[in-house]
């Protein structure tokens, strides 16, 4: 017998609002939603998919009345695909994202963000193919 990661639940105030933007950041579609919870993913899943294979999971926003306590024990990292990192950073900034330290330190190879709530995540490196990177840079 086994499992499989089928969601990633975010607790949070807004749900419609942080769906939204992670749709922006992750060119994710809402695939289920009510009462007091939004559902995003890349795909529809469906059981026999994922009972087939493991699939990405989803990510569910569910309201809760409790505030964030400290730093996330679990965040997401996020690769630009069609850009630099750089070039991500500025359009995440542009969707409502903030930077934060979280005592990362200068000279990191990854940006550390923010999104709607505060919830931290980190931005890697690009995965874009170098002609389509800003500088050419690998």
């Amino acid at each position: 017998m086994t499992s499989r990661f089928t969601e990633l639940v975010v607790d949070c105030h807004d749900p419609e609002r942080l769906a939204a933007f992670w749709c922006a950041a992750l060119d994710f579609e809402v695939i289920d939603r009510g009462g007091d919870k939004v559902e995003i993913a890349s795909w529809t899943p469906t059981a026999e998919e994922v009972r087939a294979r493991q699939m990405p999971p989803t990510l569910l926003f569910v309201r809760v009345p409790e505030g964030r306590g400290g730093k996330n024990r679990l965040h997401l990292d996020v690769s630009p695909v069609d850009a630099g990192t750089d070039e991500e950073v500025a359009r995440l900034l542009t969707l409502g994202a903030t930077t934060t330290d979280v005592g990362q330190g200068p000279g990191r190879s990854w940006v550390v963000m923010a999104d709607p709530e505060g919830n931290e995540f980190c931005v890697l490196r690009t995965l874009a193919a170098p002609d389509r990177r800003p500088d050419g840079a690998a």
